[in-house]
């Protein structure tokens, strides 16, 4: 009588999603990610976790690395495609939900929202002053959104039915965005200068890295609103504290930072000019789901050494 082979031993770093187990649940064994063992058969990576050359040096037997996202900065794709590892990420799916919360931010900054809604709770509120807390309109004025890729066009679809004037900065002129979406190429200057709200949808790559430090931040409109739903590495965050702190800028909203999460007594924090979420751009039920399911099939895929439906090139 044979005995069936062990199953696949994954290496990731949990725990992750119940909806994940499931769809794993009885087909690999989940192990953690300090396991010290040459036995692993594939990688994982649900949060943002560092895949290197070392790592995979450590793991020869990989046959993949699945990422739950589709950033993959924390992945070193060209060491794994060197050793002829396929990389896989969640492409397009998560598009609408980042676009959807990158205007959620706008409209939350431009309005002060968060600020309303706690001085709404609190003691001081005993008598509406038509005078106090006066936001920055966010129809007819400019969006300029750095990054015209998918989440980037999605933004300004949008902008559009807020009546806004799309301005975007790219490596390439993106025609698509320009013939469908009323979006006008500028440079990097000419956005910064003429953008009620400069919106960040880039990946992080070492162009990216920093794109928005201190001389971008004083090239910007003192009513402006800066916000990132990119990466938080691709905005020089003591520049932003210090361009808030001075009312510099009107406003920055933030679903991403560097270092993520930032620590408890930043200064940032303190200031009511910032609105700052956990990394939601994605964290809808049903956007979750199907990157879950994307990740999965990646996975095994990649198992199989069959070709992987979401592959990264090495760039």
């Amino acid at each position: 009588m044979h005995s069936s082979p062990p199953p696949p031993r994954v290496l990731a770093d949990l725990p992750v999603s119940e909806v994940v187990i499931e769809l794993l649940a009885g087909r690999v064994e989940l192990v953690p990610w300090d396991t010290t063992t040459d036995r692993i058969d594939a990688i994982y990576t649900y949060g943002h976790p560092t895949v290197d050359a070392a790592l995979l040096d450590r793991c020869p037997g990989v046959r993949v690395v699945s990422n739950f996202g589709v950033g993959v900065d924390h992945i070193d794709v060209r060491a794994a495609t060197q050793r002829g590892i396929p990389v896989g990420n969640t492409p397009g799916v998560l598009d609408g939900a980042t676009a959807d919360l990158a205007f959620a931010l706008l409209l939350a900054a431009g309005r002060r929202l968060v600020e309303g809604d706690r001085y709404a709770r609190g003691p001081n509120f005993l008598r509406f002053d038509p005078s106090h807390m006066l936001g920055r309109e966010i129809h007819g004025s400019t969006i300029g959104i750095f990054g015209m890729g998918r989440i980037g066009r999605q933004v300004a679809r949008r902008a559009r039915g807020f009546d806004m004037t799309v301005l975007y900065c790219n490596r390439n002129r993106n025609d698509e965005a320009e013939i469908a979406l009323g979006a006008r190429y500028a440079t990097c200057d000419e956005l910064l200068a003429q953008a009620d709200y400069v919106v960040l949808t880039v990946p992080l790559t070492a162009e990216t890295r920093g794109l928005i430090g201190r001389g971008e931040l004083a090239k910007m409109k003192r009513t402006a609103t800066l916000v990132n739903v990119a990466r938080g590495a691709v905005v020089d965050l003591d520049a932003v504290t210090e361009a808030l702190a001075a009312k510099r800028i009107h406003a920055a909203a933030l679903d991403v930072t560097d270092p993520e999460p930032l620590p408890r007594g930043h200064p940032i924090l303190a200031l009511d000019n910032l609105v700052v979420t956990p990394h939601l751009g994605s964290a809808t039920v049903e956007t979750r789901y199907k990157m879950a399911e994307m990740s999965v099939v990646n996975l095994f895929a990649g198992l199989e050494r069959q070709p992987l439906p979401f592959r990264v090139g090495a760039g």
